[in-house]
């Protein structure tokens, strides 16, 4: 049955609404929610609205090339998977699944320092390129510990998350009670009692925790509390520059600052010697009222994009929506609630099908664009209204 209701998933908002009933409401609201007013979470999608696509014709468009270089990987599609935190709440392979998927499509998929599976057994188990996205916590031992694990597993490259200095007031979470681990309270238990399918599989595979975190911290896997404190309280409010180069040069490989919303900071980027940055307000889950990534996205090429790789990362719902990105500048796209609300509709065949519908909206988009590839994409196939 769950099958039969992930193929007739068409696009993100049906997966969305799939999700949507099989989730426990406090865990659906963390992954749909965003900060305040969330004015920032609907923009970062109805920016993407507010620029039309021109389209060329007659351009003998039969095959497509699609693929694209991201930090000195080929992925087959100009697409792939955020590091997301706390997957296997939303179903019990969690990342495991996701990076499969990812990996059938040809493209890359991301470990948060707050995911649910290890660090060495996502590198055994998936050949694929791999991030890790690394919080800054105000253990430099841990911190230290996560690299060194990055580098025995040949991770390909660490994205630093720098816009999460202190927690994003996401009122979702302060009205449902959303916790990590879940909290057993009368409402918690009630809502796990209305979801019965989702409470099974939670509680009868192997524990929740975080791997990467739990030798070192109690909160998220012993000790309930929700993402917005863990950032507050957990993570180094002191985080600076200074702290970003020195995790670059002690990582060594492809390094991705996301978070960056301003020219300044895309120049100090490249300054330090990134490979990458990620245009990116954490899915409006941070600061409301900010701008969105694609709104900020011209400026941020035309000042850097011929020295770093610029990633578009948010709000994407659909492949218009990247072969928008793409004709902006940016060398590939990335987000996270299109494939959480996947994970959470039917685990790993489901994350298969998103990613399907996507790869074919892209394909289908750039021939009825006159595109055959990537590099065919450019400003002049847009106007803003």
């Amino acid at each position: 049955m769950i099958l039969k209701r992930v193929r007739d998933c068409h696009n993100t908002q049906d997966f969305r609404a799939l999700a949507k009933s099989r989730l426990p409401g406090p865990i659906f609201h963390y992954i749909d929610g965003g900060a305040d007013d969330e004015i920032t979470k609907k923009r970062n999608t109805e920016a993407y609205e507010n620029c039309d696509l021109v389209p060329n014709v007659l351009a003998g468009v039969k095959d497509i090339d699609m693929s694209v270089t991201v930090m000195g990987k080929k992925l087959d599609m100009p697409l792939f998977c955020s590091p997301t935190a706390l997957q296997r709440l939303f179903h019990h392979d969690g990342e495991l699944a996701v990076a499969r998927a990812a990996e059938k499509f040809g493209t890359m998929s991301g470990l948060s320092s707050l995911g649910t599976v290890d660090i060495h057994k996502m590198s055994k188990e998936i050949s694929s390129p791999k991030l890790f996205q690394l919080y800054y916590h105000k253990d430099k031992g841990l911190n230290d510990h996560m690299i060194e694990l990055c580098k025995e597993a040949n991770y390909d490259a660490i994205v630093l998350t720098v816009d999460t200095i202190t927690g994003g007031n996401r009122e979702r979470d302060l009205r449902t009670g959303f916790t990590s681990p879940p909290k057993l309270t009368l409402s918690s238990i009630i809502s796990f009692m209305a979801h019965p399918m989702w409470a099974i599989n939670h509680f009868t595979h192997a524990k929740f925790d975080l791997p990467q975190l739990k030798e070192f911290v109690k909160e998220g896997t012993n000790v309930s509390i929700s993402v917005g404190d863990y950032f507050t309280h957990m993570l180094d409010q002191t985080m600076n520059w200074k702290d970003a180069e020195n995790i670059n040069k002690q990582w060594g490989k492809h390094f991705c600052l996301k978070g960056i919303m301003s020219i300044e900071d895309a120049k100090r980027a490249v300054d330090i010697g990134a490979t990458a940055i990620m245009v990116s307000n954490h899915g409006g889950r941070q600061l409301d009222g900010s701008r969105a990534p694609f709104d900020q996205l011209p400026e941020i090429v035309d000042a850097v994009g011929d020295q770093i790789d610029v990633i578009c990362d948010g709000g994407i719902t659909r492949g218009t929506h990247v072969l928008k990105a793409l004709s902006v500048g940016a060398k590939c796209c990335s987000g996270g609630k299109y494939y959480l609300y996947a994970l959470a509709a039917g685990g790993q065949p489901a994350v298969e099908k998103a990613l399907k519908n996507f790869r074919d909206e892209i394909e289908r988009d750039m021939k009825l664009m006159g595109c055959s590839k990537i590099s065919e994409l450019n400003r002049n196939n847009l106007r803003y209204r």
